[in-house]
């Protein structure tokens, strides 16, 4: 009986006072939302960073840290220190322990998207995700010399369409001055979003790499010694060189084998990793400053709540003559404290309810957003274990800060005259 009459007058009290209560509940509402926000986010960018490539065994490069062999092969960041000989990689391609390769040549750029070339192996066997293969949105993977495939990226973000012919530049700069203009390359297909580094590339023939560099030499063309897009159609070409190889294992107990043999290879100088190891270090290095964001936005509510403190003490003031028409009718001192404590925790529920709601909201509105300008794939999902602690946590804040305006009222209270029967 007293626990409903406490909450009656504690929604009474909310609502006489909705106006300003309601700023000090938007104040709050922004801070869970900012600090669900990021936790969750924190949450699915981890899971996409992980998620970026899956299903292949050993990244092989030229002799490196694991983490710039990492970066430039995957995401595309850096360069290389060295190429891989070709007769290395058809060393590797021939061991039978093996089960696929997949040959990557990088240095070029189109309009800052970085270029890459490969075989038809990248369509058949690359995976992230949960082993999601890759899938093309509209045309064909490249067949002839001078085929090019875009990443779903890079056509949304420059509108091309199949059929239509572009310029690669030479180098991997954002702007380059050494276009290859004699040999154009034809839009063939373009590639399924994958919220990936994949949406962001450039896929043409290894062949057609070769053929557009011929007469090529420190990054000048000579003249008269480059092909033009007829000369170079019905010719083959045999790469000197190539940058990395994704490769996969036919027997998986033997990856640690495999990868101490390549680093120890003979023939030339290779490193050979472990994507998901290369990961997790990398996700290491970056998760101190994804903390250090998920602290600030912690203060951020906290000082929220601390507003909210202040905002009921100046109200005591003018509670006054309402705490004594409680006593005078028989409320007792922990009654009168425990409205306080009740409103505080209602706000909290209210503010983290109101916050869901913004947060689904949100992530509906913004992820097609997020997907087409930065390549992250966030989807809505149940909150994880972490997530519900981190919003169960706000309301009892609020319980623990209520208790100073509750104490402080109980002792006020406790010196009026009024209702003591009622505290016997």
């Amino acid at each position: 009986m007293k626990a409903r009459l406490a909450l009656s007058l504690a929604f009474a009290s909310l609502w006489h006072r909705k106006k300003v209560l309601a700023l000090v509940c938007l104040t709050l509402t922004l801070s869970v939302s900012l600090l669900l926000g990021i936790q969750y986010l924190r949450t699915e960018v981890k899971q996409s960073f992980t998620s970026t490539i899956s299903g292949t065994d050993l990244i092989v490069g030229a002799r490196s840290g694991q983490l710039n062999l990492l970066l430039y092969t995957v995401f595309h960041i850096g360069d290389a220190t060295n190429n891989i000989r070709w007769s290395t990689y058809q060393s590797l391609k021939d061991d039978s322990r093996l089960k696929w390769l997949i040959p990557i040549s990088l240095g070029d750029s189109y309009r800052g998207y970085r270029v890459v070339a490969t075989d038809e192996n990248f369509l058949a066997h690359f995976r992230y995700g949960q082993d999601v293969p890759l899938e093309l949105a509209k045309g064909q993977w490249f067949a002839s010399v001078f085929d090019v495939v875009l990443g779903a990226g890079v056509a949304r973000s420059l509108g091309h369409q199949t059929g239509e012919d572009i310029v690669l530049s030479h180098g991997g700069g954002r702007t380059s001055f050494s276009n290859h203009e004699d040999t154009p390359f034809t839009v063939t297909g373009v590639l399924e979003p994958t919220g990936t580094p994949v949406d962001q590339a450039v896929y043409i023939s290894l062949d057609g790499m070769e053929a557009m560099h011929v007469g090529w030499e420190s990054g000048v063309a000579i003249p008269g010694r480059t092909l033009t897009r007829e000369q170079a159609e019905g010719r083959k070409f045999t790469p000197d060189a190539i940058t990395a190889a994704f490769v996969g294992i036919e027997r998986k107990v033997l990856t640690f084998r495999l990868q101490r043999e390549i680093n120890q290879f003979a023939g030339e100088p290779l490193s050979a990793i472990l994507p998901g190891v290369a990961l997790s270090e990398l996700w290491r290095l970056m998760g101190q400053f994804e903390r250090a964001l998920l602290g600030i936005t912690g203060f951020v509510v906290i000082t929220s709540l601390i507003g909210l403190i202040a905002v009921l003490l100046t109200l005591q003031t003018q509670r006054a003559h309402e705490i004594a028409v409680l006593r005078a009718t028989g409320a007792s001192p922990a009654l009168i404290a425990s409205l306080y404590i009740l409103e505080c925790v209602a706000l909290a529920v209210v503010a983290c309810l109101l916050a869901l709601a913004i947060g689904t909201a949100g992530i509906f509105l913004a992820s097609p957003w997020l997907l087409a300008n930065y390549g992250l794939q966030i989807t809505l999902r149940p909150l994880t274990s972490t997530e519900w602690a981190l919003l169960g946590s706000v309301p009892v804040a609020a319980l623990a800060v209520a208790l100073i305006p509750a104490f402080n009222t109980w002792r006020q209270s406790r010196r009026l005259g009024f209702g003591e029967a009622a505290d016997q």
